[in-house]
């Protein structure tokens, strides 16, 4: 495959930056479906939903977070992701995501219909959901 040009990617958490380099793509996941961002992309800002954050450094080499929500700003051929959480996928533990998973399901059952309590619960679950599957598949390569 052909070289691709590269352009700054950051990835900042409240704890502060957890990456910073220059890449091909960013792939990630927006709250209203997948994303690829390459080199010149239009300017864009995008709510972020959990997933698994894949950075290209090269077709071969793959920087990959377990990313919550958060937020993404592409503008002057450099992407900014503002998330709540990034964590290496290795560095995951599927037994307490599994059991964190199940306190947010508690929560979420036990909240009132329309409530900030819901929200964060169920925010909560689908984070947890997405950090467990990406545990789940980091465990078995």
């Amino acid at each position: 495959m052909a070289e691709h040009e590269t352009f700054t990617a950051e990835v900042l958490t409240p704890e502060g930056e957890v990456f910073n380099e220059e890449v091909q793509m960013v792939s990630t996941r927006t709250v209203i479906g997948s994303i690829g961002v390459l080199a010149h992309h239009q300017p864009l800002l995008a709510m972020l939903d959990p997933t698994e954050l894949r950075l290209y450094r090269s077709d071969s080499d793959v920087v990959s977070f377990a990313q919550s929500e958060g937020y993404l700003q592409v503008a002057n051929n450099r992407a900014l992701l503002l998330v709540e959480e990034a964590h290496e996928p290795d560095s995951l533990d599927a037994g307490e995501l599994r059991s964190r998973l199940e306190e947010a399901q508690q929560a979420v059952d036990e909240a009132d219909e329309d409530s900030e309590r819901r929200r964060v619960a169920e925010r909560n679950r689908a984070r947890f959901e997405a950090f467990l599957r990406i545990a789940e598949g980091s465990s078995a390569s």
